[in-house]
C-alpha cells in the first residue's frame, strides 16, 4: 500500500472506513466497489448517478468533462461520504478519481480515505467498454480519460490492482489488502 492514514475515535465516535474504488470508465470500479460492499457491509454509492442531466448529456455526446463541470460533482460525493461518517456509517464509492486534485477533494469528505486504482491495459479496458450495454459513457472517451489519469502517490492511502484479474479476486484482494473486516453489520458499519 501507498501511504496508510487511518482515522481515529478520539471524537468519541465509532471509527469508520472509507473506500474509493477508481479509474478509468470500464476498468470495473462498479463491480469491484458493490463486491466490497456486499462482502463487509460497507455503504455503496456510484459517483455515476451524482452527475449533474448536463454532465450526462455532454459525455453521452462523446465531449469529455472538463474540471469546471466536474468539480461540483466531486463536491457531491464528499458530501455525500462526510454525512455517512457523520452517522457512524462505512462507505464504498465507484468513482473514476482521476486526478490527484480530485483525490484530494474527495478526502475533504471524511478522514482517512483509501482509494483501489483499478488499472490495467487500455486494450482489455476499452473491449469491456465496447460490450457493456446502457451506459452513457462511450468507448471513445476512454482516451481523454488515460490522459488525465495520475497515479496514486506515495503518500496517498490506497493500492493499485490489475484489471485483467476475475472480479472475484479483485474484490478479495482490495479487502484483504485495505484490512476490512467482512460480515459486519447491515447497517454500514465498518470495525478498524
Amino acid at each position: 500500500m501507498t501511504g496508510d492514514r487511518r482515522p481515529s475515535a478520539h471524537d468519541g465516535r465509532r471509527p469508520t472506513r472509507h473506500v474509493v474504488v477508481m479509474g478509468v470508465s470500464g476498468a470495473g470500479k462498479t463491480t469491484v466497489a458493490r463486491g466490497i460492499s456486499e462482502l463487509t457491509g460497507l455503504r455503496f454509492a456510484e459517483a455515476d448517478e451524482f452527475h449533474s442531466e448536463s454532465n450526462v448529456a455532454r459525455m453521452r455526446s462523446g465531449v469529455p468533462l472538463d474540471d469546471a463541470a466536474r468539480l461540483p460533482w466531486l463536491r457531491n460525493l464528499a458530501d455525500w461520504m462526510a454525512a455517512r461518517y457523520a452517522e457512524g456509517l462505512s462507505t464504498v464509492l465507484a468513482c473514476s478519481a482521476l486526478k490527484r486534485s480530485y483525490r484530494d477533494l474527495l478526502r475533504q469528505g471524511p478522514p482517512g480515505v483509501d482509494f483501489v486504482h483499478l488499472h490495467g491495459s487500455v486494450d482489455v479496458i476499452r473491449d469491456r467498454m465496447t460490450r457493456r450495454a446502457g451506459h452513457y459513457m462511450p468507448a471513445s472517451l476512454l482516451d481523454s480519460q488515460t490522459a488525465i489519469l495520475e497515479r496514486l502517490g506515495p503518500d496517498e492511502s490506497g493500492l493499485v490492482l490489475d484489471v485483467s484479474l476475475p472480479p472475484d479476486e479483485l474484490v478479495t484482494a482490495a479487502v484483504n489488502r485495505l484490512g476490512l473486516a467482512t460480515g459486519s453489520a447491515l447497517d454500514g458499519r465498518q470495525a478498524v
